[in-house]
């Protein structure tokens, strides 16, 4: 009994020790944006980009069953053996780099963890991409379980898509000002804009079926989703020319909104990614998709997501920098 009894208080002091390591090692991290807050939301944008064109080299490669299972790569090991060759460095390559992703992720959490109740918005959304991250890695096993069917294939590249436009609008918060927003530009403008946004949405989707019904399925036993190649070549480029003609509608109109909301260089960004798209897109076209050219194509395609979101994010300004109605800003 007497150990017992000068044993029980030992509980309560280890418990108060954790909770006092805690508190000071969250005492360490950033209670406000700094330099390392913005490296860090970049590195989350670009590391989501990334991973589309290793993404795209697995497929492009053949290597989407260099590994044979998962989340093992074989049966009996977790690494790729020898005679897995190329194909299984390949696949575990891209696989490794979403534990590079999560980590990354990890890391801009904890640079805004401390800014719960003063910016919600930047703890929330570093939470979402990291769950986001971990759900399309799940479904990268399923992928992989299914021999690469071309709709979870498809479903693969479409949340990799939507977990850049969520790292687009985690950059796009970082740096803006903190405080209630509103939209400052005209009605008829934000509606153009969301009408391109789901201009690329078309434009994605069927890019992704186009890519479902053609040659590079990433194993030559994977299934193909049965759609005649050739003519959906030319229902992808319809809302791509359409997308064009409203990128250049908004990029001329976009001189003639506030300036505090920069729309020239984010509409100007989302129209040279789209010619850069048009040209590749035809090039691959005509030359036999090359593996290159296609594989460029795709991060390309996120890409154009990214600055889409850019152009979306930036309709509204915090009121503090709005001009009121006798011409001054709020914070005047």
């Amino acid at each position: 009994m007497s150990a017992q009894q000068t044993s029980a208080p030992a509980e309560p002091a280890s418990t108060d020790a954790g909770a006092g390591l805690v508190s000071r090692l969250r005492s360490r991290l950033p209670d406000r944006i700094t330099r390392a807050t913005r490296v860090l939301a970049w590195l989350v944008l670009i590391s989501n980009i990334v991973i589309v064109g290793t993404g795209g080299l697995v497929r492009l490669t053949g290597s989407g069953m260099g590994c044979e299972t998962w989340p093992y790569c074989t049966a009996e090991s977790l690494v790729p053996t020898r005679e897995l060759g190329i194909h299984g460095l390949i696949e575990f390559g891209n696989r490794t780099l979403t534990g590079v992703l999560v980590v990354v992720a990890l890391l801009a959490f904890l640079s805004v963890v401390r800014m719960w109740h003063t910016r919600p918005e930047l703890p929330r959304l570093t939470l979402a991409v990291g769950i986001g991250i971990i759900l399309q890695a799940v479904i990268g096993g399923v992928t992989v379980w299914l021999h690469l069917h071309p709709s979870i294939v498809g479903l693969h590249y479409l949340v990799s898509a939507a977990l850049v436009a969520l790292s687009a609008v985690y950059v796009a918060r970082v740096y803006a000002q903190p405080g209630p927003r509103r939209r400052a530009v005209p009605r008829r403008y934000a509606i153009l804009t969301h009408v391109t946004s789901a201009a690329v949405l078309v434009t994605v989707v069927i890019g992704i079926l186009l890519t479902g019904s053609g040659p590079h399925a990433g194993d030559d036993a994977a299934a193909r989703n049965g759609l005649d190649p050739i003519f959906w070549q030319h229902v992808h480029s319809w809302p791509a020319y359409v997308l064009f003609a409203l990128t250049l509608v908004l990029f001329a109109a976009s001189f003639r909104m506030p300036q505090v909301l920069r729309l020239p260089l984010w509409t100007g960004l989302l129209l040279g990614i789209e010619i850069l798209q048009i040209a590749v897109g035809l090039w691959q076209a005509r030359t036999g998709l090359p593996i290159v050219l296609v594989n460029i194509h795709m991060v390309l395609a996120v890409c154009l997501v990214a600055a889409m979101t850019a152009v979306v994010m930036h309709l509204k300004a915090p009121l503090a920098v709005l001009p009121a109605a006798d011409g001054s800003t709020a914070g005047s």
